[in-house]
């Protein structure tokens, strides 16, 4: 039954490598207005522009330290966390270049990342005149990606920019393969040297699913499951929150203001990624015993029902991250910024009690809350929308109908369908721009210590 369970839980996890997408699609299109809510984020000054060489050379040494008081803190805190291997210890000394490749070894990213200097105009910003980059000098990823949708506006060192504009940006940043390729078993030299071992769940073969494993954060399904399923539990966003948030910290510390609001940015993205219910929860809308029912009767050879629970949920996981981007972007680009997804994400009204980021609030508040949404998330999305879309499982969104716009079928539905859509995605939305906002105000606290602690 072990076996037999993983290959349902694995196939829902991923479903967001099924498509174009993951989680929420395009984080610019929602970290810029949650930040805009911020007085000190929206009326900081502007920053200086410099390469990442620049900030190395200047701070090889502290980063040396704190490096390693992070990998300490991970061995010591991040529950299953694959210890980095000493031989990809942060060191100072040497070339610019061979700076540059320890310390993307000792991060343990994807060193054809290519980290150039951008920000990401919003949908329908007028850019004429304005330099930009396409979006393969962006990301790694081969695959169509909403990517290919954004305008990248280039920067070079010296340049000011303001930190809203960077954060922002760099908030979608991980998505453009950061993560990818990380594993023993994904082909890469990268990967062999990493020290993550095997891919817990999923086609290693596949692309983007190797970054899964580093998106979402299962810690709160049934001990049945886990029972079943080990491998669940080897998630691993805090691993990544925690690196960025300490690096951010120094990097402002230390005046380098870019690289902070930069590494914030990072960070951020994995904390919104857990407010997507698919991205906290295996299979919202399958129940414990369904789930196991379904691999008994797969055990006795009949594989349909499992077949067929696997693309519901991908599906659903799918049309709500098309419905977020493609209305978001809409409104961006019909400049209506009081459509209510943007007005949610800014809405302050839930951020009290949320003044700090502690350590464990990936796992004990994002993502438990998120968690807790996810069946009635579910439950809207199978009764709004047509069901080819969330109950048919002959249908593959983002394979049957390449360039599917759900905000435009949305809009042609009942009212009432309307506002059910629009009030299950503004309130999932509300959290991800709280969330965001006590991360940011607990950097800029953890800004004015001691770099050194």
């Amino acid at each position: 039954m072990k076996r037999e369970l993983e290959c349902i839980v694995v196939a829902a996890a991923l479903a967001c490598a099924a498509g174009p997408a993951a989680a929420w699609s395009n984080h610019t299109l929602g970290a810029r207005p949650a930040l805009e809510a911020m007085p000190e984020i929206k009326a900081a000054p502007a920053v200086k522009v410099e390469t990442l060489d620049t900030f190395l050379a200047a701070e090889a040494r502290g980063l040396e330290q704190l490096l390693q008081r992070e990998e300490a803190w991970a061995r010591a805190n991040v529950p299953l966390y694959p210890a980095r291997p000493d031989a990809l210890t942060f060191r100072a000394g040497g070339t610019p270049a061979e700076l540059r490749q320890r310390f993307i070894a000792a991060l343990r990213i994807n060193p054809e990342m290519k980290l150039n200097l951008f920000v990401q105009a919003l949908p329908g910003e007028n850019v004429s005149g304005k330099a930009t980059l396409p979006w393969t000098e962006i990301t790694t990823r081969r695959r169509a990606s909403t990517a290919q949708d954004g305008v990248f506006l280039q920067l070079r060192a010296g340049d000011l920019v303001a930190p809203l504009e960077v954060i922002a940006t760099a908030s979608d940043e991980p998505d453009y393969g950061m993560d990818i390729g990380l594993w023993d078993d994904n082909g890469t030299a990268y990967g062999k040297a990493y020290g993550f071992g095997k891919q817990p769940f999923g086609n290693p073969a596949l692309e983007f699913a190797s970054q899964a494993p580093f998106h979402m954060g299962f810690f709160h399904e049934s001990a049945i499951v886990y029972k079943a399923a080990g491998f669940l539990r080897r998630t691993y966003p805090e691993y990544r929150i925690h690196l960025w948030q300490s690096l951010a910290a120094y990097a402002l510390q230390t005046g380098h203001p870019y690289w902070g609001w930069r590494f914030a940015g990072w960070a951020l993205h994995y904390i919104e990624d857990l407010t997507q219910p698919y991205h906290a929860t295996v299979l919202p809308g399958v129940g414990v015993a369904r789930m196991l029912w379904v691999n008994t009767i797969d055990l006795l050879g009949w594989h349909e029902p499992k077949k067929q629970a696997i693309t519901l949920v991908s599906n659903r996981h799918l049309s709500l991250e098309n419905y977020q981007y493609q209305r978001m972007r809409n409104a961006y680009v019909g400049h209506r910024a009081g459509d209510a997804l943007i007005q949610a994400v800014k809405d302050t009204r839930a951020d009290a009690g949320r003044d700090s980021f502690a350590d464990d609030a990936a796992r004990a508040v994002v993502s438990r809350e998120s968690n807790a949404l996810a069946g009635g998330t579910d439950r809207v999305l199978e009764q709004s929308l047509p069901p080819k879309y969330v109950s048919d499982p002959a249908y593959v969104l983002g394979e049957t109908e390449p360039g599917l716009d759900l905000y435009g079928v949305v809009n042609k539905s009942p009212p009432a369908v309307q506002e059910a859509m629009t009030g299950m995605v503004a309130g999932l939305l509300r959290n991800f721009g709280a969330h965001t906002r006590a991360f940011v105000r607990s950097l800029l606290a953890r800004s004015k210590q001691d770099p050194r602690r």
